[in-house]
């Protein structure tokens, strides 16, 4: 009996303690409400999904990190040779090298197996080489021996002959001939000039062979100080490329920029706002894809004619080592490559002439 009066003082004690307290913490969610309302804390719910969603992000930055970037698209300078003398050409004749034939095709088939599946020959210009013969060889390797979904070439035209179609043409997918203006004398003033020979004559017999031929054709133009005012709609419809790439004129140091380049384009450059300004006025060109410094700089993969990435992330190429002496996985890793603004700037399109289903 003497040990019931203690607990029952305990007991209502307690109960005492646990009603102030109740009474407590009631105030302090009222004065947590007040102050979330007043200052404008984000409730329990949305705090949580914010901080869930940053270690998503972070998971998926981390994923990224660890695994390697795969060539899917992949374009070869294998020359900086060129015949013409664009002032604004950003891939200059800094060296006269060229791979021997067989150790380019051992650096395609390292790039195949680590997932290319387009490959795409430059330079300077490709068919200054061996009279388009080396260019021609690596074309049929790429399709017949490697079996690539897509093989392109980009030339400004001058040097191709008919036969080269003959024997080559088969195993190309796309021909992009770089053509700025439609205008004999811009194409003068920028450094396109043929002597007696006429660019734009020229584009329409190249359009001819690709159609005889089954080889999809395209059409590169750098928009610069000399074109950017001029109307294009008419001649593009009536050649009808399967795309039309329209780039802003770029700054490379080192290329056509800088003390060591051999190039000033600073001439040639445009704004933003002239760019779309020209875009805006081409707008009804189905075949149109821009591409605006932006996207330009960091969504392709360049190798060059040693087989090394190019890095532009800070305006200027910094090479890689090549994949013959490191291979791809390594080499890539100081490739710069913005895998992101690649997709943005439709990277990754209908790019097999067998798929594009043309009208031959």
């Amino acid at each position: 009996m003497g040990m019931l009066v203690p607990t029952a003082l305990a007991a209502r004690m307690l109960s005492l303690l646990q009603q102030q307290l109740g009474s407590l913490w009631g105030g302090l969610v009222i004065l947590l409400c007040w102050l979330r309302a007043a200052l404008g804390w984000p409730g329990p719910g949305r705090g949580q999904q914010q901080v869930r969603g940053d270690m998503e992000t972070q998971e998926e930055e981390e994923e990224n990190r660890a695994l390697p970037t795969i060539p899917v698209s992949v374009n070869y300078h294998f020359t900086r040779q060129c015949n013409y003398k664009c002032g604004f050409c950003f891939h200059t004749a800094k060296t006269s090298f060229v791979l021997p034939l067989e150790e380019a095709k051992r650096g395609l088939l390292l790039l195949k197996k680590a997932g290319m599946e387009k490959i795409n020959f430059s330079g300077g210009e490709p068919f200054i080489h061996d009279q388009g013969e080396y260019v021609g060889k690596l074309v049929r390797f790429c399709k017949e021996e490697l079996a690539l979904p897509s093989v392109s070439i980009v030339s400004n035209g001058s040097l191709i002959r008919e036969r080269w179609f003959r024997n080559y043409g088969e195993y190309l997918d796309i021909l992009a001939i770089s053509c700025d203006s439609f205008d004999e004398q811009v194409n003068i003033l920028i450094g396109r000039g043929q002597g007696k020979k006429n660019h734009v004559e020229n584009l329409h017999k190249l359009r001819r062979w690709c159609r005889d031929y089954r080889v999809a054709f395209k059409i590169n133009s750098v928009i610069n100080r000399f074109n950017v005012e001029e109307d294009m709609n008419e001649h593009i419809k009536a050649l009808s490329p399967v795309r039309w790439k329209v780039f802003q004129c770029l700054l490379i140091e080192g290329e056509n920029s800088g003390e060591d380049a051999l190039r000033e384009a600073e001439r040639f450059l445009i704004s933003n706002e002239e760019f779309e300004a020209f875009l805006e006025r081409h707008k009804e060109v189905s075949c149109l894809v821009p591409e605006s410094n932006q996207k330009m700089k960091d969504s392709y993969l360049i190798l060059d004619e040693y087989m090394r990435f190019l890095n532009c992330t800070d305006g200027r190429k910094d090479p890689s080592k090549s994949i013959l002496d490191v291979g791809v996985e390594e080499a890539i890793k100081f490739s710069g490559f913005d895998e992101k603004m690649f997709l943005r700037r439709g990277g990754k399109y209908v790019w097999s002439k067998a798929d594009l289903k043309l009208d031959w």
